[in-house]
């Protein structure tokens, strides 16, 4: 210790000492850029590659469900006559969400929640089948029954599995947002250490130039060169990364989760308008929930907080491309439910015949009108699924080689800080 002490207290003890310091700060300063670049990259990835698509299969199992349902109510409507094409989608909707169900299930991510949604998803979607399926069979015969069990099938659907594909998406989409917030957290460790050393660099070059006289140390001047550069690609690359996964979970995630509902939405108050002809008379709930599922779509007044999902998507539009696919399925819903109106007067009335001919019929109908809505929106998902997947690529290419070129940098660095003392101290031999 007297030793150490006593070699501090000259020119080149004090020297080691800088050296030392510098040495350490600069290493710690690559050690943790590439540590905290490597933590925000993963979960960029998890966010490009897992939490995002993730959320949108769920979504998509939610949509998938809520179609299937609304494809059973129109096909029950039209008795032993139903159309192969409304058989085909049906068909096609079980199958690809219990494609989707299956393939979320055995990838083994998610938390508990949705590992359990699964679950339930899992062991009650062949009993809703399995009810259609009876429902269709009494129907073709022209058996009263088929009615009760498709009204069975629907509130297994509603209470049920509907509820728990809503949960699986709200699971995945809050995992969404914790890989997001952790891929856009600013790396404050690591710039404040490439501040300090710079800061440290710029004090032993001065202390070096009023003891010297020397303008110039070329090993400190190169150390601090390839400090400053990591430090400028570290602010600027993450703020491009953050630049970029903000304007995806904008312009992207954010329309996605409005024009997801609203497609549920709209599927749902399909649903409500063929049930409430099944059900013959007694339909007054499902009339209520479809007027509460196209208040939703349009909104219930003219004040901003009266706005419903079509004015939100609008808003939230990436480009004249999305936008203008929201305000058809906008336009065609209303022209929908002014329809739908007609087929109250004639349900009202005692025209049921034309009332279904109305609600599934080829030309002038309800259904033509809510398959222009959904085609629209279908459209409009499209569209904003690859605005996120272009900005999200782009942040998470600003990363890119980041890590890497921390470690490189802070070697170069400390390398000429080494010299640089070194340099120094040779004078004194």
């Amino acid at each position: 210790m007297r030793r150490m002490k006593a070699a501090a207290t000259t020119e080149p003890g004090r020297l080691r000492i800088i050296g030392a310091v510098l040495v350490v700060l600069l290493l710690a300063f690559g050690a943790a850029t590439a540590s905290q670049v490597v933590t925000r990259a993963s979960a960029a990835d998890d966010v490009i590659g897992s939490s995002q698509p993730l959320s949108a299969d769920a979504a998509e199992i939610h949509r998938l469900l809520a179609d299937a349902n609304t494809t059973a109510a129109s096909g029950f409507l039209a008795g032993g006559e139903e159309s192969r094409a409304v058989g085909d989608r049906y068909d096609d909707d079980i199958r690809q969400a219990a494609e989707l169900i299956t393939e979320a299930a055995a990838s083994g991510e998610g938390s508990r929640t949705a590992r359990s949604r699964l679950s339930v998803l899992n062991r009650q979607l062949p009993v809703y089948t399995g009810l259609v399926e009876a429902a269709r069979a009494n129907n073709r015969q022209g058996l009263p029954i088929g009615g009760a069990y498709l009204r069975y099938a629907d509130e297994q659907m509603r209470d049920v599995l509907l509820p728990a594909a809503r949960t699986l998406y709200e699971t995945e989409a809050a995992r969404y947002q914790r890989d997001h917030e952790e891929a856009t957290s600013w790396p404050w460790q690591a710039l404040l250490l490439g501040v300090a050393s710079l800061g440290v660099l710029g004090w032993t070059q001065r202390r070096h130039f009023l003891r010297t006289n020397r303008v110039f140390n070329r090993g400190l001047l190169a150390a601090s060169a390839a400090t400053l550069l990591l430090l400028c690609w570290l602010a600027v690359g993450h703020a491009l990364a953050w630049s970029g996964l903000n304007d995806a979970r904008t312009n992207g995630a954010r329309s996605l989760e409005v024009l997801n509902a609203a497609r549920v939405a709209a599927l749902e108050a399909r649903g409500d308008e063929g049930m409430t002809l099944v059900a013959r008379g007694a339909g007054a709930e499902y009339e209520k929930t479809y007027r509460e599922s196209m208040a939703e779509l349009l909104g219930s007044g003219s004040g901003p907080r009266e706005a419903g999902l079509f004015h939100e998507a609008v808003r939230l539009a990436d480009g004249p491309a999305g936008r203008t696919a929201v305000e058809t399925a906008w336009e065609q819903t209303r022209q929908w439910d002014e329809r739908h109106t007609e087929v109250r007067e004639l349900d009202n009335s005692g025209e049921y015949a034309a009332a279904v001919a109305k609600v599934i019929g080829a030309e002038d109908s309800t259904g033509e009108a809510f398959d222009r809505v959904d085609a629209a929106l279908r459209e409009a998902i499209a569209h904003e699924q690859d605005q996120f997947d272009s900005a999200a690529g782009a942040g998470r290419s600003a990363l890119t080689g980041l890590a890497l070129g921390a470690g490189g940098l802070a070697l170069a660095a400390g390398a000429g800080a080494v010299a640089g003392i070194g340099r120094r101290l040779a004078e004194y031999r």
